[in-house]
């Protein structure tokens, strides 16, 4: 075997140092947490702020409930996405008096029991019910999967005919607004068999509703899978998610209390919201563009040097070449003085040769 085929240790050392850094950039900008803004795989919702801006509203994804008090609450709506943490005394405060200010806020979960929590912080009557829903009759590839085409709220839900659930759950309303409702043939698997029982009902489920807490509105949807990739594609669920959005000036994406996001998306949305990091950032980066320029022009100059040195002892260098290099350096020079220089430099062997 010929040794120039072999792939040298320093290649093998370099090949795996890319490859090793890739990974690590990948690994810090992605996420694979379900319903994960930065998790592009079926299970995220990297598609839900694409959907929000092309409402033409500005979109914020939100780490901190801090968010919901830098903007109008009147025109602004937030989006929660079953949470898996609980909240705090001060961040309950915070939501609450959004909506009471004006704010919407949807809130959407199936099983967790935070979902929950946070509604009755809010004094809404409605609560997710955490049995899954099911219907053998109106359903997407599976009873799991129900389609609901029951729009008790046309005005609230415009160009939407239908919404496609996954495993999702039911609303239990109270006195709240229904919007959507299953078809008759639904039913909670309360035992969680995957079959209708003879103590499992069957009937018409309320999965969006709407209620007013004081100036605000909350959405309470039964399932936040509505809202992940591959279901932003089924059967107006899109529609469904722009009908929200619409006539609000800004979205919140709130992910403060989910799972963790990648650290260098922690980092830009750090560096988005900081003034100062913004400022510090452009200095940085101003100097860094002026030390490169600096280093080039260092080294043209050397190269043009070494070129007029390098023509002194035998280098060939045409006479337009060096009249470029010398209208570069002395551009104060007019063309009779630099023709001059360049008559000068042809004639010097000729006066070597002389005086040899």
């Amino acid at each position: 075997m010929s040794t120039k085929s072999l792939v040298s240790p320093k290649r093998l050392l370099l090949g795996f140092g890319i490859l090793t850094v890739v990974t690590l950039f990948v690994a810090a900008s992605t996420s694979s947490a379900a319903f994960g803004i930065y998790n592009s795989n079926w299970d995220g919702t990297s598609k839900l702020e694409a959907t929000a801006t092309a409402t033409g509203a500005t979109t914020t994804i939100a780490r901190e409930t801090t968010a919901y008090g830098q903007t109008p609450p009147t025109e602004t709506i937030g989006v929660i996405l079953s949470p898996d943490q609980p909240y705090t005394a001060q961040e309950r405060q915070r939501l609450y008096s959004f909506v009471q200010n004006g704010g919407t806020l949807i809130v959407a979960g199936d099983y967790g029991s935070h979902a929950n929590r946070l509604l009755a912080s809010l004094n809404t009557e409605a609560r997710l019910d955490g049995q899954p829903l099911r219907d053998e009759q109106s359903n997407y590839r599976s009873p799991a999967m129900p389609v609901v085409n029951n729009i008790t709220n046309r005005s609230a839900l415009k160009n939407v005919s239908a919404v496609t659930l996954n495993h999702g759950t039911a609303v239990n309303p109270n006195n709240s607004s229904v919007l959507l409702t299953t078809s008759v043939y639904a039913y909670l698997d309360t035992n969680q068999n995957e079959t209708l029982d003879s103590n499992e009902a069957v009937g018409s489920y309320p999965v969006v509703t709407s209620e007013q807490i004081g100036d605000g509105t909350v959405v309470v949807v039964g399932d936040p899978s509505l809202f992940i990739n591959t279901m932003l594609d089924q059967s107006d669920n899109r529609a469904f998610a722009r009908a929200l959005f619409t006539s609000h000036q800004h979205v919140i994406l709130d992910y403060s209390h989910t799972s963790s996001l990648p650290p260098l998306a922690v980092a830009l949305l750090i560096i988005r919201n900081s003034a100062l990091l913004q400022f510090v950032g452009g200095v940085l980066s101003t100097l860094a563009i002026l030390g490169v320029l600096q280093t080039n022009v260092i080294k043209r100059l050397k190269q043009r040097v070494s070129g007029t040195q390098s023509s002194r002892e035998g280098v060939q260098v045409s006479d337009n070449e060096l009249a470029n290099c010398l209208r570069a350096e002395h551009p104060d020079w007019d063309e009779e003085r630099i023709q001059r220089v360049v008559n000068a430099r042809r004639n010097e062997p000729n006066r070597d040769a002389g005086e040899n």
